[in-house]
């Protein structure tokens, strides 16, 4: 289903990966995964979460503190693309581990994860690979420069990561629909009120998404006590508040060996106009 990003034109898969008619060629990872990120304005080595930031998700989401909203999330994709056959795109799938839930809980459908890290995709695709995954693909790619042809996907669904009007509504078909998963307004308040004199609940986001219409969301919220100094450091690198908090609250952060905090997310459904 992939496009090339050099020229625009489909690309076909062969032993060694995906060449298009005008010869561009793009292999396949020992992993799993193919690089399509080849946009000028971004260094492929370099884009998206390095190693260190994909080590603390794995390590944190491992021990399954929002296996929640994973399920939850994968229940939403079910009820949109049913028992059909279905192609659906996780866009900003990160390290993989939302996305190789989903292709658990769709094995109807085909899955394509992509994000500009390929330190994620690669961590995605080997997941994938020890799972038995088959129905699950993954490229280093931009979500706002997707490598698919216009209407070809049933649903996108993008979880913390940023959003594309313009490209979510070029990929989806007629009526697709589109999920977006966000923090709710407590979202980890108890960990913000350790690293600040004034925690402050999460505003809602503004994605502008004029192609799209709303047409359902829940919200889930629930209190996870973190075990271990590591849980919740790495949950800390997993943040924002990782590149913004002043020295003082990382160290009473970095000095706790539990910490109790509440978990919120948001799952907002939208149907392309």
């Amino acid at each position: 289903m992939y496009i090339c990003p050099v020229c625009g034109s489909p690309l076909k898969e062969n032993k060694k990966g995906f060449c298009c008619k005008k010869g561009h060629r793009f292999d396949t990872a020992a992993q799993g995964y193919v690089n399509l990120l080849t946009s000028s304005h971004r260094n492929p080595k370099t884009a998206g979460d390095n190693a260190m930031m994909v080590k603390a998700r794995t390590d944190f989401l491992s021990r399954g503190y929002y296996e929640k909203l994973a399920n939850s999330a994968a229940d939403v994709l079910a009820d949109i693309v049913g028992d059909k056959p279905a192609a659906v795109i996780d866009s900003g799938c990160g390290e993989g581990y939302y996305t190789n839930i989903y292709a658990r809980r769709l094995p109807q459908a085909q899955l394509y994860g992509v994000d500009i890290s390929k330190n994620a995709v690669k961590h995605g695709a080997s997941q994938a690979k020890l799972l038995g995954l088959e129905n699950v693909h993954y490229a280093a790619a931009s979500g706002f420069e997707l490598p698919f042809p216009d209407r070809c996907a049933d649903a996108l669904i993008c979880t913390f990561a940023p959003v594309s009007n313009d490209e979510y509504a070029r990929v989806l078909k007629k009526g697709g629909k589109l999920v977006i998963v966000c923090p709710s307004p407590i979202h980890l308040f108890g960990m913000k009120s350790v690293l600040y004199e004034k925690p402050y609940l999460n505003k809602p986001n503004e994605y502008g998404l004029k192609s799209f219409a709303p047409c359902g969301s829940q919200r889930i919220e629930y209190n996870i006590t973190l075990e271990t100094n590591a849980d919740i450091m790495n949950l800390f690198a997993m943040t924002p508040y990782y590149y913004k908090t002043p020295a003082e609250g990382r160290e009473r952060l970095s000095a706790l060996q539990t910490l109790d905090t509440e978990c919120g997310f948001d799952i907002l459904i939208f149907r392309k106009k």
